[in-house]
């Protein structure tokens, strides 16, 4: 099953998959994180507005995988990284490191602390693997029919968070 990037089915596929995976937990215990990413607009794409995620995680256990709120992110998240789709694109398919373009500034931190950010570095590659489980379809991969159906889904999304 293909899943497509940044919708409420891959965040829900991906945190099921982890949960049913004790390697990935096992990578994970010893992490206890708030971490919201930020996928900037990028009309082409079909995102015509950014779209915040989280990913928060408790000593291995993740509590939460799903979208937020500009205000739910910047009230619950210990830290916020954003970048645009394509970078996070490279880093889904493993083209680019998180550290490596987290230090050459193509993923910028909006909340919390470079050091705490570093801390999470180890941690990268398990978040990864786990939001890669399933193969992923990006909206430059799409027809136009799949991203006029991706651009609605998005716009539902956004209109559940009121945002």
């Amino acid at each position: 099953m293909t899943l497509q990037y940044c919708t409420p089915e891959w965040l829900e596929e991906g945190a099921r998959l982890y949960r049913s995976n004790p390697n990935l937990k096992k990578a994970m215990e010893k992490l206890s994180a708030k971490t919201c990413f930020r996928v900037k607009a990028e009309p082409n794409w079909g995102i015509e507005k950014d779209m915040i995620f989280g990913a928060f995680v408790d000593k291995g256990e993740l509590a939460h995988l799903s979208f937020l709120s500009e205000a739910e992110a910047r009230k619950q998240a210990d830290y916020i990284l954003a970048a645009t789709p394509q970078e996070w694109k490279k880093i889904l398919r493993k083209e680019s490191k998180f550290v490596a373009d987290f230090m050459l500034g193509r993923i910028t931190l909006e909340q919390g602390s470079k050091v705490g950010v570093l801390g999470l570095a180890p941690y990268s590659g398990t978040l990864v693997d786990a939001l890669t489980q399933a193969p992923l379809q990006f909206p430059d991969e799409m027809s136009p029919d799949e991203l006029a159906n991706y651009r609605a889904c998005l716009k539902q999304v956004r209109a559940g968070l009121a945002v």
